[in-house]
């Protein structure tokens, strides 16, 4: 059923469902509508004066263009002038313009391709999905990462690398975490997660456990447990901002801290148990937080890449 507003009062009896209940509306709308949408909001303020202009909020960002590279891989024809320009914006009257599915595409062959490499043995059905979630990883990451008032020009070796800034490069360090698990086994999981829990009762332990955090190294896992804790923080000053790269920037920099935190510690071969126990709890809490700053960011982790 479909209803419309009108100027009328209803005709019929019937009484009308209840639309929404939400007393904020963002609209989402490039920063070239700005003009419009104050006028909206000023509308709104003058219609229902108890709620306000702040009830319609204009959620503007930059323009979003292609990089020349992207075009060419798009079959987009561009001119000698054009390949020389950092971005070429999209056009509606110039034929300029692609849709969401064909980036996807195109970001799944070259997903695909990267997958096949790193893990060959996977079956066919695996490394297409896993495929489909790095490209929607970089997609998605890549859209994100940069400020609203920033002009964005995607560019596809860029957006599914699996080094620096990208949405690949933090979804591997959550897949990381979660072969860190699957390599020590429940048994030593729980086993660490018990020594732990005795921390407070044992003052042996206790002195145990301050030296593993003790000296550079003690510092380095206080920093990364610390950067961990702030993803409520981060994602307050998002919403109070209505700046969502602040959630991107901080997700590549737990993602970083992580993974040196890999390479500088034996997780999986410590042969200390106390140090060992310490290690897997840190790797315990970042792969929670990693993981739920991804989510939110709509980006899945895979099994494997």
């Amino acid at each position: 059923m479909l209803w419309v507003t009108q100027t009328e009062p209803e005709a019929s009896h019937t009484a009308r469902p209840h639309f929404g209940g939400g007393i904020t509306v963002y609209n989402v709308i490039d920063s070239r509508q700005s003009y419009p949408q104050e006028i909206v909001a000023r509308g709104v303020a003058a219609v229902v004066p108890e709620i306000g202009a702040d009830a319609s909020v204009h959620f503007s960002y930059e323009m979003v263009a292609l990089s020349p590279a992207a075009c060419e891989e798009l079959g987009i024809e561009l001119s000698d002038e054009d390949r020389t320009r950092p971005y070429i914006e999209m056009s509606g009257r110039k034929g300029l313009g692609v849709k969401a599915d064909d980036l996807i595409n195109q970001l799944e062959t070259g997903a695909l391709a990267e997958v096949e490499k790193r893990n060959p043995d996977l079956p066919d059905a695996e490394k297409r999905a896993t495929a489909h979630e790095v490209a929607v990883a970089a997609l998605r990451y890549f859209l994100l990462k940069f400020t609203r008032n920033t002009v964005i020009a995607f560019d596809f070796k860029e957006a599914l690398s699996f080094e620096g800034e990208t949405g690949p490069y933090c979804q591997y360090a959550a897949v990381r975490t979660n072969s860190i698990f699957r390599k020590l086994g429940n048994e030593t999981v729980d086993a660490a997660d018990a020594l732990m829990k005795e921390i407070a009762g044992d003052s042996a332990l206790q002195a145990r456990v301050a030296e593993v955090l003790s000296g550079e190294g003690g510092t380095e896992i206080w920093s990364l447990v610390m950067l961990s804790q702030q993803l409520d923080d981060v994602i307050s000053q998002c919403r109070n901002s209505a700046e969502p790269a602040n959630l991107a920037k901080y997700t590549f920099s737990l993602a970083r801290a992580f993974s040196r935190f890999y390479h500088d510690h034996r997780i999986l071969t410590e042969p200390d148990e106390v140090r060992r126990s310490v290690l897997t709890a840190v790797t315990k809490i970042v792969r929670t937080q990693l993981t739920a700053a991804l989510s939110i960011l709509g980006i899945n982790v895979p099994d494997q890449m």
